[in-house]
């Protein structure tokens, strides 16, 4: 049997044992120990253990359970509350303020926190309730929180491009600058969105209460003196300190992202025990537990990922298709948007660390080959995999946010999300046509490749 008829038996089984509802670290973990069983010497799985072992002793994954407990710290504590109160209080005279405050909270609480999640859920729990207060309509209100949170992923710190650096062999320093200018073209263009939709909103219900109808709260005027202004500032400047101080000690080279990650989480304990007073151990359990649960369940997925990636380099699999691809002579770009096609597809089904570790050594020798920069690429992928989680039919921050706001429709809650998708699939357009704005800052600090 050849190395590409085993792939598509490879795939085949993989989706069957996905779909039979058995949790994504357990289903490949059980192909790849299958294959190993009868594609591969006895021996082999007398080494199952030592494998995975060998595959995740690196120092660099030893970040993400330390990046984890960062944002359970700043994630369970009121610092989201605030954060999007202070932003609120100094937009509110912009057209469209509440709305350009939620981006902006979701960017920042993302670059602290890095998790969609987390961000979603603790901008959300606060900015939808004070949107549909303010007049804003569920679904724009749902949409905006969705989509802000996927900038988790995309912004640094980012687990997902943790995992990414890893797979590709590639800079972790290098790729975290490298998300900072598609990060704040996607807020740019999120925050744009917002003032459109609000002003669209707001002409909506000035028409109807002219025509004798109820007037909408999008009518009522907001005031914020400065001192109101002012107060909202001590709780939030520490967390945008600690934000500054970590990618100065990353950047600066100061500290190893290892590091880094270390220092993040410790400050951000110290930062919640003085604010929030949040030092007790009632108050500490469920931050310590969240982290260990999450981080156990990422490890795992990435052991067992790294596991089928190992059987299907063994068996050749991921070499032939990356011959086939190559074979086909497609054209460059055609290439990048028939992989990040599969991305897409791929995202319907499998979480952002699935695909990553699954799909590396197929795509990537392929893109080295045809000149891809394997960073700018990174954040192509990246965005795509922003795209899997406000996409049905998992789109994972959906249901965060049904979660928060269980009186929304999800039919509203998608409708609200898919103008955000289109925003997103621009930035890819823009990436493609001006690469610069996620190699420049890279190439800047840390020299041309």
């Amino acid at each position: 049997m050849n190395g590409l008829t085993l792939g598509l038996l490879y795939g085949a089984v993989t989706l069957i044992v996905m779909f039979s509802g058995m949790p994504i670290a357990f289903a490949l973990g059980t192909v790849a120990i299958g294959f190993m069983y009868v594609f591969m010497p006895a021996a082999s799985l007398d080494t199952v253990a030592q494998n995975v072992y060998e595959e995740m002793a690196s120092v660099t994954l030893l970040s993400i359970p330390l990046f984890i407990l960062k944002g359970a710290a700043i994630g369970r504590s009121p610092a989201g509350r605030d954060l999007y109160g202070a932003i609120h209080a100094w937009l509110h005279k912009v057209p469209g303020g509440l709305g350009i405050a939620n981006v902006f909270a979701c960017a920042l609480f993302a670059a602290m926190a890095g998790s969609s999640p987390a961000t979603c859920s603790a901008i959300g729990s606060a900015g939808i309730p004070e949107m549909r207060r303010r007049g804003y309509s569920p679904g724009f209100a749902a949409g905006i929180i969705a989509a802000g949170g996927t900038l988790g992923i995309l912004l640094p710190p980012s687990i997902t491009m943790i995992l990414y650096a890893v797979a590709a062999e590639q800079s972790l320093g290098r790729l975290f600058l490298a998300g900072i200018g598609p990060g704040m073209l996607l807020v740019a263009l999120f925050a744009s969105y917002a003032v459109y939709r609000a002003r669209k909103e707001h002409a909506a219900a000035l028409v109807a209460w002219e025509a004798g109808g109820v007037k909408s709260a999008y009518l009522d005027e907001e005031t914020f003196t400065l001192a109101q202004k002012v107060e909202t500032l001590p709780r939030v400047l520490p967390f945008l300190i600690l934000l500054i101080g970590v990618m100065v000690a990353l950047y600066g080279g100061y500290a190893t992202p290892t590091e880094t990650a270390g220092l993040g989480a410790l400050l951000a304990l110290v930062l919640i025990a003085i604010i929030y007073r949040l030092w007790r151990p009632s108050d500490m359990a469920p931050m310590l537990m969240s982290t260990i649960r999450e981080s156990t369940m990422l490890l795992l997925i990435i052991g067992m990922s790294l596991l089928y990636s190992y059987v299907m380099s063994y068996l050749h699999i991921s070499q032939s298709a990356a011959e086939w691809v190559v074979a086909m002579h497609l054209s460059k770009w055609v290439l990048l948007a028939v992989i990040l096609l599969m991305v897409v597809v791929l995202g319907f089904f499998l979480p952002p660390v699935s695909i990553i570790l699954m799909t590396a050594p197929i795509i990537l020798p392929p893109l080295r080959a045809a000149g891809f920069d394997l960073i700018w690429f990174g954040i192509m992928m990246t965005i795509v995999m922003e795209m899997g989680l406000i996409h049905p039919p998992v789109g994972l921050n959906i249901f965060v946010i049904k979660n928060i706001a269980p009186d929304i429709p999800l039919r509203d809650v998608i409708v609200g999300v898919l103008p955000f998708v289109l925003l997103m699939f621009v930035a890819l357009l823009l990436l493609c046509v001006f690469p610069g704005i996620s190699t420049a800052m890279p190439n800047a600090i840390m020299g041309a490749k």
